[in-house]
């Protein structure tokens, strides 16, 4: 883009005087905005873009000339210097020139800081994380003003060209909007087209393949007798941290950890879930009973039950965080073997006991309302993702009533 202060000599005023403008060339298009300041065109010098020595008031015109081609090139240095395209749009709209600069670097470490002072540094290590694969594809000092519709489908093609799988895909993309829309939301970044949503991210995600087990199954597994090794301490916990959690509403493993001998009163939980703060109670059943039973005759109070966590040695967020990724990974290897042993052909991990506890419900009537509330859900759609899709049975059996 290009620029210059110019006379409009073809706009003559009563007082034989033209107005003095800043004309503005970019693409073959032009662009005229006016100072407010008329001269005759006898005071003007076109070659220099200045009024002439002896015209009246010349240092007060020549001033405002002046200031008013600083404002525009400083204007025009900023947006280079966000990665934001200079063009008559972004030059002209006052929204961007009032935004405060934040790069995707800003926005990401704010909220990892955020995360992190809640202790929710599992969330904070996937922010890192996405931070880290945005910084490959191109510097995440760039402005979050200049993401635009190309940047992201160029982010997909680099994820797609690493090997990244379409769920892989779609956490990075969800990850990346949310930090987005959340500076728009603040007024951080002013934009007329959210690139989001053109963009479309919820198209990423694919369908997951089967997480859910039968019943049949759970009773294989309660029935498994598992012989003296190397292995049993652990594969014995992660057999009764999987049955546990099936026989508490689907209880994810990070919340089976921290459940202390307080949160059990009379036979019935009370518990606050880690990753959404909501509150949840329910009755145990006498399974999940009597799994606590092999854990719980040693410890009270402010004790962790099962023997995972000690409040004395895992005492911060990332102590308690490293500790649970070592202890999960073992436990989901050893779940892994258990699954093979009752002749499951898919892996069985903590997961599939949410899954499995959401998915027997739902084949047995129990609304999806219901279910949603019981896993501590904050909506329904997230609820949707855990339910198994109806078997080809039930399918046949509909068809039968189309005649």
């Amino acid at each position: 883009m290009t620029f210059k202060a110019i006379l409009r000599k073809d706009v003559i005023y009563k007082n034989n005087t033209s107005p003095l403008c800043i004309q503005f060339l970019h693409d073959g298009r032009k662009k005229t905005i006016g100072l407010g300041i008329s001269v005759a065109c006898a005071y003007w010098n076109a070659e220099a873009q200045k009024v002439t020595d002896d015209c009246p008031d010349r240092d007060n015109i020549q001033f405002q000339i002046t200031a008013k081609i600083k404002e525009y090139s400083k204007k025009i240095q900023r947006l280079e210097a966000l990665d934001i395209p200079v063009n008559f749009e972004t030059l002209f709209d006052a929204k961007p020139a009032r935004s405060v600069r934040i790069t995707i670097e800003d926005g990401f470490k704010t909220e990892i800081e955020r995360l992190e002072s809640l202790g929710k540094i599992n969330s904070a290590t996937k922010h890192k994380y996405a931070l880290q694969v945005l910084d490959g594809y191109k510097p995440t000092t760039m402005a979050l003003e200049a993401i635009d519709l190309d940047y992201l489908k160029g982010l997909e093609l680099y994820l797609r060209q690493r090997g990244n799988k379409d769920n892989s895909i779609a956490t990075r993309f969800a990850i990346f909007k949310a930090i987005y829309n959340k500076a728009v939301k603040e007024g951080k970044v002013m934009v007329k087209q959210n690139p989001f949503t053109l963009f479309q991210v919820g198209s990423l995600w694919a369908k997951t393949r089967k997480r859910a087990i039968d019943k049949d199954d759970i009773q294989r597994l309660i029935d498994l007798e598992i012989a003296d090794g190397h292995t049993t301490e652990y594969r014995r916990l992660a057999k009764d941290l999987f049955l546990f959690s099936y026989f508490t509403a689907g209880m994810n493993f990070g919340d089976i950890a921290r459940l202390r001998y307080k949160d059990i009163v009379k036979g019935r939980v009370n518990y606050s879930r880690h990753k959404t703060q909501k509150l949840l109670s329910f009755q145990l059943v006498p399974m999940a009973l009597q799994i606590l039973e092999k854990y719980g005759a040693a410890g009270h109070g402010e004790d962790y039950i099962f023997p995972i966590l000690n409040r004395h040695e895992h005492t911060t967020p990332q102590q308690i965080f490293n500790r649970l990724h070592k202890v999960l990974r073992k436990v989901n290897r050893e779940l892994k073997v258990l699954g093979e042993m009752i002749g499951l052909e898919m892996p069985l991990t903590t997961y599939v006991a949410r899954h499995t506890y959401a998915t027997v419900l739902k084949r047995s009537g129990v609304s999806v309302a219901l279910i949603s509330e019981s896993l501590g859900h904050s909506d329904l759609s997230t609820t949707q993702i855990y339910l198994d899709s109806f078997e080809n049975s039930q399918i046949d059996a509909a068809m039968a009533h189309l005649l």
